[in-house]
């Protein structure tokens, strides 16, 4: 038996915003990356991400492409309402199911409740093994029930 292949999903926002409101820090990669590499082969990795194009921010994306994800963005776009759309659901989506065929493990990276439907069919529809990185207390309830493992965010996963 080979090494299971690993497709890992990132919902940079989420991840950023929830770490933020739990703990006042930033999330760690490149940790992450380390803990996966020795579960498997990581064939896939796509962080995906709101481009407003600040420098911090474009540091952010270069270390990840260092760490090797693929980093998708979206253009940061402020309604006449003043509230912000950038929301990377479907693209998202569409990814994993597209993936979830070629590997034995999705992983995702999210609290967002909308993608629970998505892990189910993956589940069902190819048997492939998932798993969600959240924010305990920020993550729906109905995305940990969906995902096969769930690993609470803590301080080991954090910079």
């Amino acid at each position: 038996m080979g090494l299971k292949k690993i497709a890992l999903f990132v919902d940079v926002q989420n991840i950023y915003y929830t770490c933020k409101q739990a703990y006042g820090r930033q999330f760690n990669y490149r940790r992450l990356w380390q803990h996966l590499s020795h579960e498997g082969e990581i064939v896939a990795a796509t962080a995906y991400a709101i481009h407003r194009g600040d420098d911090g921010q474009l540091k952010f994306q270069d270390a990840l492409k260092h760490i090797g994800f693929q980093v998708k963005l979206k253009p940061f776009i402020q309604r006449s309402d003043g509230s912000a759309k950038g929301d990377w659901d479907v693209g998202i989506t569409i990814d994993v199911l597209e993936a979830a065929a070629g590997v034995d493990t999705v992983i995702l990276l999210s609290g967002d409740g909308d993608f629970d439907l998505l892990l189910q069919k993956i589940n069902q529809k190819y048997a492939t093994q998932t798993q969600v990185y959240g924010v305990t207390g920020l993550t729906a309830k109905s995305l940990m029930d969906a995902a096969g493992q769930f690993h609470p965010i803590d301080e080991g996963l954090l910079l």
